[in-house]
């Protein structure tokens, strides 16, 4: 999932009071397991939309120094889809690119960070990981005057992961930790945080961070507008380098064997 150009590195009264306190605990694991089931139903049948969707992807790789100051800035955009396939019952989904604007290559032959897949982050909430997943509600916020549940996540060592890092022809599951802004009703995920921390110093990552902005995007002759990707951000960092790349995604497209529509940026 996360590569680098030039070197790969590719979430009988005391009794009575125990009862009391407990109470609403199991009320929330009840709220909890109903936003959970709407999420995942909202996932999957929001998989089914992106992967039948194109956008301009404008990507931002930069590489920081000292007090995250900008060393060296390159811009490039791509025409983006992700394609969605169920080889014997697992879930694969890859991305193309195709180059609208590749950034020069650098003279000083300084490497860059390239990262692939932060935009379906969402995966987490999928049924085929969600499982792999331990979830805990937290305190809901108020976003934009809506109040959208907040829900921690983190991975189960030893379970799938759908994010992995690339390094030296192998692949390392991601142990993803962090909160997901959701829309109470309906299940949609407006925000998500994702990270790891330092479980994989080993192999020479220290920290990554990544957070995803979704906004809802009409089409014409749909009476619903879907929440698609449109920012995302990632900030690795190793002993010795440190990374941030921002992804923007405009311009969405739905598209078949023969039509074409094209949604204006607002």
């Amino acid at each position: 999932m996360i590569s680098r150009s030039r070197g790969v590195l590719r979430s009988g009264g005391r009794i009575l009071a125990v009862l009391v306190c407990l109470a609403p605990l199991f009320c929330a694991a009840d709220d909890l397991d109903g936003l959970l089931t709407r999420t995942s139903k909202q996932v999957s049948g929001f998989l089914d939309q992106f992967s039948d969707v194109k956008c301009t992807e404008h990507v931002t790789q930069e590489k920081l120094g000292k007090d995250a100051k900008v060393e060296l800035k390159e811009e490039s955009t791509y025409d983006y889809l992700v394609i969605l396939t169920n080889p014997g019952g697992e879930l694969s989904l890859d991305e193309s690119r195709l180059p609208v604007h590749e950034a020069k290559p650098d003279k000083k032959n300084t490497s860059l960070l390239v990262t692939n897949g932060f935009a379906t982050l969402f995966l987490v909430f999928h049924p085929y990981y969600a499982q792999s997943f331990q979830f805990t509600a937290l305190e809901d916020e108020v976003v934009d005057g809506r109040r959208l549940s907040k829900v921690a996540f983190r991975h189960i060592p030893g379970t799938r992961s759908p994010a992995a890092l690339a390094l030296r022809g192998k692949e390392y599951p991601l142990e993803l930790s962090g909160t997901a802004l959701i829309d109470p009703q309906t299940g949609v995920i407006t925000r998500i945080e994702a990270g790891v921390d330092n479980t994989m110093e080993d192999v020479g990552l220290k920290t990554l961070r990544s957070e995803v902005e979704f906004a809802p995007v009409p089409f014409r002759d749909e009476r619903e507008a879907y929440w698609f990707p449109t920012l995302a951000t990632v900030e690795v960092e190793t002993q010795r380098q440190h990374w941030r790349n921002l992804h923007r995604f405009t311009d969405y497209k739905r598209f078949s064997v023969s039509t074409e529509e094209q949604v204006a940026n607002k």
